[in-house]
């Protein structure tokens, strides 16, 4: 068989291992790590007691993880030896969260050495860190494996934009087989958290060139970012929900209804005229327990985006590196 036949081929299993015939199951470490899902809750636990943004740190990480070759754990490599990082991409550059991720890790291997992927650490830690914040929980689906390369021209294209329509919004969400449905509920994770003032100030005077502000945004509002964020300092953190900025809660979505989404790709879930994720925010908005809900659908969603299993992949001893090779000497490389 010739080179390029053989090469289609290796590539064509490698789309059937991520694709239908990948099989998760929430069972999958009960026998070989099963105080997994404890040690993991223990130290975001105390990662939210010395850091109130840990929790949304984590889930930033798992959805930008899933969005670019499914949950793999590219997004958590750096630059090295055959590895261009997905971190120098513009939707993950500010990124945070990597010491806590490696606390994680550590635990998780002085339990179960050799046993978990970081990728299904990041899918376990984004559910622990919803429910340690006042959310519910949700049942997840466990088994992936660990990318050995990163995809930056994905992480490029495929992330959403805090400046993006409506329309661009559905559109990557669609290509990850992602809904409406799933694009309003999983913004929700923006209930906590911060955004620098950098993602947001186009809308407060001068929104796409109009020399007026952002016609969704409400006024008052409007006025006090404009004194939070003061020309020329981009990197003040703004809490995303100003009601709750630390729990876990439906009010992102009250603040939709009132004007008050921070960013654009925000507002433009409610604001935008004749959209149908109009009455998905509404519905969001009066009833906690169906946001809840549809978070951890949306959220197993998600975490089901290509999965990369066995034999493909690694499981990464070091969640920023592939692990080293041996050479017939006996020598690591990388």
């Amino acid at each position: 068989m010739s080179f390029p036949k053989v090469a289609a081929l290796a590539a064509l299993l490698c789309m059937m291992l991520r694709g239908s015939f990948a099989q998760l199951s929430p069972t999958f470490y009960d026998q070989s790590c099963p105080n997994l899902t404890a040690v993991v809750r223990d130290t975001v636990s105390q990662a939210l007691q010395g850091d109130v943004r840990a929790g949304a740190k984590l889930v930033r990480f798992h959805f930008h993880d899933c969005f670019v070759n499914g949950c793999d754990g590219s997004v958590l490599l750096e630059n090295q030896d055959g590895v261009e990082s997905e971190l120098d991409a513009p939707g993950n550059q500010g990124i945070q969260g990597f010491d806590i991720v490696d606390s994680i890790k550590t635990a998780v291997e002085a339990s179960c050495p050799n046993t978990v992927s970081c990728a299904d650490i990041l899918a376990i830690s984004a559910r622990e860190s919803v429910v340690l914040t006042g959310g519910s929980g949700w049942v997840v689906q466990l088994g992936r494996r660990d990318s050995q390369n990163a995809n930056r021209t994905g992480a490029e294209n495929n992330l959403p934009s805090p400046f993006e329509t409506l329309d661009q919004l559905r559109a990557k969400f669609n290509a990850a087989g992602l809904d409406s449905t799933d694009l309003v509920t999983l913004s929700g994770a923006h209930t906590f958290g911060r955004s620098r003032c950098v993602f947001f100030s186009g809308r407060l005077n001068n929104f796409n060139g109009t020399g007026s502000p952002d016609s969704t945004l409400d006024p008052t509002f409007r006025d006090a970012l404009v004194i939070a964020c003061p020309t020329g300092d981009g990197n003040n953190r703004i809490a995303l929900d100003v009601a709750t900025p630390d729990a876990f809660d439906n009010a992102y979505y009250t603040d939709l209804v009132t004007n008050r989404g921070l960013l654009q790709s925000d507002q433009e879930l409610f604001s935008t005229e004749g959209a149908e994720t109009i009455e998905i925010v509404n519905r969001f908005a009066g009833n906690q327990s169906d946001f809840f809900a549809q978070f951890g659908q949306s959220m197993i969603n998600m975490g089901n985006i290509q999965p990369l299993v066995a034999p493909a992949g690694e499981i990464r001893t070091n969640c920023r590196r592939v692990n080293p090779t041996t050479t017939a000497a006996g020598t690591a490389v990388m």
